[in-house]
């Protein structure tokens, strides 16, 4: 019985996961909508959950306002030679809160940010070999400078880790 209510105790810490608001104080501060204003340039990779990199990526991110929504259009293109277009259609609340919509994602993403952390969570419908998997995303963006942003995110199925995408994101106007 011992044994079994430490395992529990273990996955549910497991499970329980950071919180943004860990890191309010932490500078500089993250402003979403300024940070994605124009062109980012993104860099990437995927990792299985063994550690082996199985696709590498450049994606070219053009932000815009639309009204009260902040619109990126994310254009990937893969180490294989194939490509990938995603837009993304977020919208502020309160409380450091965004909402997001996307062609592939199931329902809305949400996030929050808190000082130079954003926390974005959705579930993303993950086209492979002809048939569609739901998978969950837990990203976690940290903004380096005014320029530079990592991005680290965890890919889950039925709440096992199946691997993980790492990001580093750097504003076109930045670059010399």
């Amino acid at each position: 019985m011992r044994t079994m209510t430490i395992c529990l105790a273990l996955l549910l810490t497991a499970c329980a996961g950071n919180d943004v608001q860990h890191y309010a104080n932490k500078q500089p501060k993250l402003d979403v909508a300024a940070f994605f204003g124009g062109t980012t340039d993104a860099w990437g990779m995927f990792q299985k959950r063994d550690g082996e990199v199985v696709k590498r990526f450049h994606v070219e991110i053009t932000g815009n306002r639309d009204g009260d929504s902040l619109l990126l259009d994310e254009r990937f293109k893969y180490d294989d030679g194939s490509t990938q277009r995603r837009v993304w259609r977020l919208v502020a609340q309160d409380g450091g809160r965004w909402q997001g919509t996307a062609g592939d994602v199931k329902g809305e993403a949400h996030g929050e940010v808190a000082g130079n952390a954003l926390r974005w969570q959705y579930t993303m419908l993950l086209p492979v070999d002809g048939r569609t998997y739901e998978m969950h995303f837990d990203d976690w963006m940290f903004l380096i400078d005014e320029c530079t942003m990592i991005n680290r995110a965890s890919m889950r199925k039925f709440g096992i880790e199946l691997g993980q995408v790492t990001l580093m994101f750097r504003k076109r106007s930045c670059s010399p």
